[in-house]
């Protein structure tokens, strides 16, 4: 089903609502264009705040404002919700599906489709590890990490009791090394109160790599400054530790000397690698381009697909020497593809090639714990945690959304409290399994007030000789 062009004007389509897309929607806003921003979600996702979800201290509202509350005043703007499966270069079209087929014709294209989980050739460990790459993501970490302290509290025995407080976080980047600090918090200064049957500060917080150090573009002192605040949130790092193998139970590590070691968990996370979103692998196909080992689209110096000027790509699906897949070359790509976009339609010369500027990196790791890096200047504490919440406020889409992540921050801080704990037992164990386990526990309830016993068998004969379940 193909829409109506929009009169003569140029159409730009723009494929992914994140920091990329929206960045370049902005700045197209202002030129006369007809601008149709597709995303499988109706929101966008700020994602360097996304594990604050996923351990209580924000609400998804916060960090994920509406698409369409973003672009309210923006007319030329249209949102459209459809998971983008292919492109048809030819025509000039983007294929999509939401309740039926889509086809959406451009002028001009922008592919800003992002990054998901890379488990390194090992997709089986999919199924038993926690990501973070969507708000789904993050409610279900939340419900895992808070349920199982609840599942701890009713264990039978203590190894089950030992499983269920043992907390494995692989990849000690700015993520993972975020997560282990919240989680961290959680167990030994937040929750410690709550609990009557179980010790929550005997929880084992283990932050994993296989490389030697955290926090691997940093530089050295603020690499060991890090290692040192997670150690005083009780969190255990063992770098140089490679994983070999994650199931339903636990996770084996290697050391230096080649042996492995077990380590019995309930609770796993995954934090140690991305890959490119599948629509570079399908977007290269149909143009013939080459992508590199991560699945990343090779562009251009301008950000566009080799032999395809009309189509720029961007984000953390494309790969630019020395450009790294984090939040800010994106925005910098989104705003820099506006501008040739806006001197083409203009008939002036187009800037040069895309040139990144490094605005430092941070990371927090709990109350007044953190690291940053700009330019020359190293900060850590409570100075590098200011520095950490200006910029990420600065980013923050919608100054609701600010003012709303300041108020839970500071609240967090002062009272030592997360409001954003709900959860429920559907979240901890799947809604078929439990209603099978209540349908037999109900079985057994009716069968022993009938007078049979366990072993008598699944049913009895009554005085009548009726059979009796």
């Amino acid at each position: 089903m193909s829409q109506p062009p929009s009169g003569d004007r140029h159409r730009v389509v723009i494929v992914g609502g994140g920091f990329g897309g929206v960045r370049a929607a902005h700045a197209l806003s202002h030129l006369p264009v007809d601008i149709t921003l597709i995303d499988r979600t109706n929101h966008h996702l700020f994602q360097p705040l996304l594990y604050q979800v996923g351990t209580g201290v924000l609400s998804p509202g916060q960090i994920a404002p509406a698409l369409r509350s973003i672009f309210r005043k923006k007319p030329n703007v249209r949102v459209q919700l459809a998971q983008v499966d292919g492109f048809d270069l030819d025509r000039r079209v983007v294929h999509g599906v939401a309740d039926h087929g889509v086809e959406v014709p451009y002028d001009t294209l922008i592919v800003a489709a992002g990054a998901t989980h890379s488990y390194f050739g090992r997709d089986e460990w999919e199924a038993h590890t926690l990501a973070m790459k969507s708000l789904d993501d993050a409610n279900r970490l939340r419900s895992r990490v808070l349920g199982a302290f609840e599942m701890a509290e009713q264990a039978d025995t203590p190894a089950e009791r030992e499983a269920w407080l043992t907390f494995a976080i692989v990849g000690a980047g700015p993520t993972g090394v975020e997560l282990a600090g919240q989680v961290g918090i959680l167990a030994h200064r937040l929750l410690p109160a709550e609990f009557r049957s179980i010790d929550t500060t005997s929880a084992r917080v283990l932050l994993l790599d296989a490389a030697p150090t955290v926090l691997g573009p940093f530089a050295r002192p603020l690499q060991q400054r890090a290692r040192d605040d997670l150690h005083e949130l009780g969190v255990e790092v063992q770098t140089s530790a490679p994983v070999t193998t994650i199931d339903a139970e636990g996770i084996e590590i290697a050391d230096d000397t080649g042996s492995h070691r077990r380590i019995t968990a309930k609770t796993v996370i995954w934090a140690a690698g991305v890959k490119a979103s599948p629509l570079a692998e399908r977007l290269a196909e149909a143009a013939g381009a080459e992508t590199d080992r991560a699945g990343r689209l090779i562009v251009s110096p301008d950000c566009t697909v080799p032999g395809h000027p009309e189509i720029f790509a961007i984000g953390d699906m494309v790969s630019l020497p020395g450009v790294p897949g984090v939040a800010q070359p994106a925005i910098q790509e989104g705003r820099y593809v506006a501008e040739v976009i806006g001197a083409r339609l203009a008939g002036v010369p187009a800037p040069g090639p895309f040139r990144y500027r490094d605005k430092g990196a941070m990371a927090i790791i709990g109350r007044t714990h953190a690291v940053a890096q700009v330019g020359k200047l190293r900060l850590t504490g409570f100075p590098a945690f200011v520095v950490w919440g200006v910029v990420h406020l600065a980013y923050l889409v919608g100054w609701g959304n600010r003012f709303e992540a300041v108020a839970r921050w500071l609240w967090t801080m002062i009272a030592r409290n997360r409001r954003e704990r709900l959860i429920s037992v559907v979240s901890l164990v799947p809604e078929e399994t439990a209603r099978d386990q209540l349908a037999r526990t109900g079985i057994r309830r009716r069968r022993e007030r009938a007078g049979v016993g366990p072993g008598v068998g699944p049913e009895r004969r009554g005085s009548e000789g009726t059979i009796e379940p």
